[in-house]
């Protein structure tokens, strides 16, 4: 059986007394019995600061994005290998964030997802069609692309390694969110894509929701049989929040 993983994506957001304040709010309230995964990812300035307020609670970090490049003259990036250095497990890769904003094409994705396996790192992949894609019909043509420049790249055991993402950019930021039969039929559709490529790696393959999930909305979105945990934004800037969302997956 899949573990659920809510993992917490903080994006450009926080300062040193904010993430003292956040941290200690989550880890006075984490159970220790919880059988879900937790995951933050702050700001790459913030991980140090991050992992040693987090103590001995099991509570992993990542990174919110890699290089491509292992390591040279390119400033301003940061390589997987000085992510593991900072005890980092995850990293996030091919957010819409990144692809809109910063032109990350398909192919580029693919191989910061590679890089990050390299370096010992779990890539979060991230798929997801915006609304005028929906709207088209082509949601899953989108996402399959998606998918299979990293397939294709890769092959499909590099998935062992990986935890997909599916995020409708339509429910991004938005304050809506996938219905839990909208988000399933996705979920579902996606999981069925990689089965047709390998049994196994279908099976074991965690796929989160990320799109304007929080406590109110989760129990229905986790209850779905493809749905193994969320990639959560604003909501992870709250404790209480953050880890009711996290009970409700334990």
């Amino acid at each position: 059986m899949r573990t659920k993983l809510i993992a917490g994506n903080w994006k450009m957001h926080g300062s040193k007394s904010f993430i003292e304040t956040l941290m200690n709010g989550m880890t006075g309230q984490l159970n220790a019995a919880m059988k879900s995964d937790v995951l933050v990812c702050p700001p790459t300035i913030y991980i140090p600061l991050v992992k040693n307020l987090i103590g001995d609670k099991a509570i992993a970090v990542g990174g919110q994005d890699l290089s491509e490049q292992e390591q040279g003259a390119y400033t301003g990036e940061i390589s997987g290998d000085m992510l593991k250095d900072n005890g980092c497990q995850y990293v996030i890769v091919g957010h819409s964030e990144r692809r809109s904003l910063y032109c990350e094409t398909d192919i580029l994705v693919a191989h910061k997802t590679g890089k990050a396996i390299e370096c010992g790192l779990t890539p979060i992949l991230c798929v997801g069609e915006t609304l005028e894609q929906r709207e088209k019909g082509t949601t899953m043509q989108v996402v399959e692309q998606q998918l299979d420049a990293v397939i294709d790249t890769l092959g499909i055991d590099a998935f062992a390694n990986i935890v997909v993402a599916y995020e409708p950019v339509w429910a991004i930021g938005t304050g809506v969110t996938a219905s839990p039969d909208q988000a399933q039929e996705v979920h579902s559709a996606i999981r069925a894509h990689l089965r047709n490529k390998s049994a196994q790696v279908a099976e074991s393959i965690k796929i989160l929701y990320g799109g304007s999930m929080k406590a109110a909305n989760a129990e229905e979105l986790l209850a779905q049989p493809d749905i193994d945990g969320g990639l959560i934004g604003g909501a992870s800037l709250k404790a209480d929040e953050f880890i009711a969302i996290c009970n409700i997956a334990g």
